[in-house]
């Protein structure tokens, strides 16, 4: 079964799921800032074959999160290193682990972020980078860019309609209605 592509959708999400791929994909750029960089290192991490490992390294380093670079020429051996791209996808992963320690850690947490000088715990949080306020449903919706089609212009004001006339939910349950 052929898989849909996204990479001629408008939305910057679909896209950004076409380039990194799945799953495989995100474990890699997980390793990656981790200091990994060879195929062998890759695959006693994951786990993962052989085969679905020279797809997802080619896959990411056609799309530019990966830059492959031989370190041996005899016999030819490579290291994928990330590119600027690969490195601006670091705080999707900080915001997935997050997201499944708050979620999905009935065991308790085995991976936390710290600051690498003190060690300290470091919480991420998506703020907008002007005010610093937490980017939250309740504060953000989506807005047509410049370039935007007439569909996702008029989903765009569908979409801001509905908001208008729905209360989101507290974040605070504490706080009374």
């Amino acid at each position: 079964m052929q898989r849909t592509s996204f990479k001629n959708m408008e939305c910057p999400a679909a896209r950004a799921l076409e380039c990194v791929g799945e799953w495989w994909s995100m474990l890699i750029l997980r390793d990656a800032f981790q200091g990994l960089t060879r195929f062998d290192e890759f695959q006693a991490s994951l786990g993962i074959a052989p085969n679905i490992l020279t797809r997802r390294l080619k896959h990411l380093t056609m799309n530019g999160l990966l830059e492959r670079r031989m370190y041996n020429p005899r016999p030819p051996r490579y290291e994928y290193l990330l590119t600027t791209k690969g490195r601006d996808f670091f705080p999707v992963l900080a915001a997935m682990l997050a997201w499944g320690n708050k979620h999905l850690t009935p065991e308790g947490i085995s991976v936390q972020l710290a600051d690498r000088r003190s060690g300290e715990l470091v919480e991420p949080a998506l703020v907008d980078g002007r005010t610093l306020a937490p980017i939250t449903p309740e504060n953000v919706m989506l807005r047509a860019g410049p370039a935007a089609s007439a569909k996702v212009r008029l989903r765009a004001r569908v979409s801001r309609a509905r908001l208008a006339n729905t209360a989101l939910p507290d974040r605070n349950p504490e706080k009374p209605a």
